[in-house]
């Protein structure tokens, strides 16, 4: 995998009127990564993709696509990129090869590269048994996916998706996920912007979280997510068994005070590695000879992450 970034803003600044959509927004994608960029409706998550798209003009900072300055070499930027935005761009009168080809000669390829091109296209999708029927008769998850192929006429370094699984049902949300990867295992880097915690989860490797037009944390989602806190494992102890005692024999297992909830019976171990402290917990149980009503190993989400670092953005 390529060192340099593919994708790099500094201190962009948009404003419309008195909105500031953009407000110091910075961005570092190295090449050949899913990068996921989350945030709340007016984040500026749409407004950050159409200016590294060269779609609208910034009002300050520098950004770079592939190497090339989007405000000074915009052409050779829109020669390296590929959008796929919220709402699909296909045709729905025509097939699916008809839209591919179209989009290749719009591309400046010959009819015959067209063709060929949209061909490769439709069986990498998995489309190419529904190539000739008008795209109107295609399931949700059919038209990304050839939206996506479409935004891949001309192998781009950099793709953007700008939450392009909004409206789908979960299967077709699969669908979308599958060639994502696929497309990132080609070498090309992807800039996912999306609403969906478990979509960046699932497909990015680092996650930038935006709120009020700038970038407020970033990080694997891992590191993201012990942000917010470690892992919790909770046992649930038996009605037969003293309370008071498990609790101290398992906090000596795990090097953590338990947190006792005498109601529900349960003992809740905040740490760093949970699948260490589960594993001492179960040792510790097996030497008791006890048999827990529940045993749970919970790692912060996504979503705790999301609310608590745009809460802290509120609270400044």
């Amino acid at each position: 995998m390529a060192t340099h970034d593919a994708l790099r803003a500094d201190g962009l600044s948009k404003s419309y009127g008195e909105l500031h959509a953009l407000d110091g927004f910075d961005l570092h994608v190295p090449a050949g990564v899913i990068h996921g960029l989350l945030g709340p409706n007016g984040a500026g998550k749409t407004t950050a993709v159409k200016a590294l798209a060269t779609l609208i003009d910034l009002d300050g900072g520098t950004a770079t696509v592939a190497g090339f300055d989007v405000r000074t070499q915009a052409r050779q930027v829109r020669r390296r990129i590929g959008l796929v935005g919220q709402n699909t761009a296909v045709d729905e009168i025509l097939g699916g090869r008809q839209n591919l080809v179209m989009f290749g000669r719009l591309s400046g390829l010959t009819r015959a590269d067209a063709r060929a091109r949209a061909d490769r296209l439709l069986e990498t999708f998995g489309l190419t048994g529904a190539a000739t029927r008008a795209v109107s008769t295609y399931s949700g998850g059919m038209r990304r996916r050839l939206d996506l192929a479409a935004g891949l006429i001309l192998t781009p370094a950099v793709l953007f998706l700008d939450e392009p699984t909004t409206g789908l049902d979960p299967r077709a949300r699969n669908e979308v996920w599958e060639s994502v990867r696929e497309i990132a295992a080609r070498g090309t880097t992807v800039l996912l912007t999306t609403q969906y915690l478990d979509e960046a989860d699932q497909l990015a490797s680092q996650i930038s979280v935006m709120n009020h037009g700038r970038v407020v944390a970033s990080g694997s989602p891992d590191a993201l997510k012990r942000r917010v806190g470690g892992d919790r494992v909770t046992v649930t102890v038996p009605w037969d068994e003293s309370l008071e005692s498990v609790a101290q024999r398992l906090s000596a297992a795990v090097g953590e005070p338990a947190v006792v909830d005498a109601g529900s019976r349960r003992l809740v171990f905040e740490v760093g590695a949970g699948v260490v402290a589960l594993a001492d917990v179960v040792r510790a149980l097996d030497e008791l000879r006890i048999t827990p009503e529940d045993l749970t190993l919970r790692r912060p989400t996504l979503d705790e992450v999301f609310l608590t670092l745009t809460a802290e953005e509120v609270a400044r």
